[in-house]
């Protein structure tokens, strides 16, 4: 990406995503505390006491940390543990934040209706921080947390450790999948990793989709801003078929080698990344040759690209947050 040399101009911005990070023709990164979207009642969730939470760090050279939730003792039953999810955010990897409300609704709802101990985490972002920084963050949370479930009373005191999913939302989705290939199932012992939610996956190539190609531009995530987000955060040089975003692509690893339990897909009905979503899941199922379906894939009818962080108390969310719940349950019956 070029900028302008000439040290009189008046910087100018080269790239605005969402009007809350822009990139200037000098190489400044602007970023604004505001939210992409409008605050209304889809970003307010009562747990009516249900839960407590609290902000830790993960990586204090970095300045990463997370926030982690759990069910109050009134909540749950008493001296029974808890499963943990794993939650990373979605943003295209260069917007978002586990503080911002929107993400912090989602979390609370997960935590009070899954039941489950959720935990949060940030990682870096680009342009600043182009891919794999992400990744290696998100590596780095998994391994923090490794012995923190045991080691941390506030943790311990809920958290079951064998029984860990690990999850993400859009660019979180495109991580998640990334910690599956690095980490597979049984990788981090005594932590056991149960299973992997890829929700809304930010997967793509350069060979457009016919999901992408219908994609009307007054959609919520739009081939534009798809573009858009591609351009800030893949290494200098790479396309979009760079195994960091594309799992299907040319130089991609095979998925044949993924050792993860059980996954769920979740795709939208009105997202451009649907269609690369669905053929994800349809092509993990295929790699892995079993009889038992242990790759689960669910399409919401009538919804678009990140519904569950950008409405986390939709009606839609609600039925999301059930099928997750469910995915959970069958887990755990199939570890007994």
């Amino acid at each position: 990406m070029a900028f302008s040399a000439d040290p009189t101009a008046q910087p100018y911005v080269v790239e605005d995503c969402r009007g809350v990070l822009q990139l200037l023709s000098d190489g400044t990164v602007v970023r604004s505390a505001a939210l992409p979207f409008p605050v209304d009642g889809n970003v307010a969730y009562n747990d009516h006491g249900r839960v407590e939470w609290k902000d830790a760090v993960y990586d204090a050279g970095l300045g990463l940390g997370l926030r982690m939730y759990k069910p109050t003792t009134n909540a749950r039953e008493e001296g029974k543990k808890l499963p943990v999810l794993v939650y990373f955010h979605g943003g295209g990897f260069c917007i978002g934040s586990c503080t911002w409300p929107n993400f912090q609704a989602a979390c609370l709802r997960l935590a009070a209706e899954l039941p489950a101990v959720v935990l949060s985490f940030d990682y870096r972002l680009a342009p600043e921080h182009r891919l794999p920084a992400a990744h290696e963050d998100a590596a780095a949370a998994l391994l923090w947390l490794q012995n923190q479930l045991a080691s941390d009373p506030w943790l311990a005191d809920a958290a079951d450790p064998r029984r860990v999913f690990v999850s993400g939302e859009s660019a979180g989705g495109n991580i998640a999948h990334h910690l599956a290939l690095r980490f597979g199932r049984a990788g981090l012992d005594p932590m056991r990793i149960e299973g992997y939610i890829l929700l809304m996956p930010a997967f793509c190539s350069e060979q457009p989709t016919q999901s992408e190609l219908d994609s009307p531009a007054t959609a919520f995530l739009t081939r534009e801003t798809c573009d858009r987000y591609c351009r800030l955060f893949l290494p200098a040089g790479a396309n979009k078929d760079h195994p960091l975003v594309n799992p299907l692509g040319p130089d991609s690893p095979g998925l044949e080698a993924l050792d993860v339990g059980r996954v769920l897909v979740v795709a939208a009905e009105g997202d451009l990344l649907r269609d690369k979503n669905v053929e994800y899941a349809e092509r993990l199922r295929a790699a892995r040759g079993k009889e038992k379906d242990d790759v689960e894939l669910v399409v919401f009818a009538g919804e678009e690209h990140a519904f569950f962080g950008v409405k986390p108390t939709s009606a839609a969310t609600g039925d999301l947050v059930r099928v997750i719940r469910r995915f959970m349950a069958t887990e755990r019956e199939a570890a007994c």
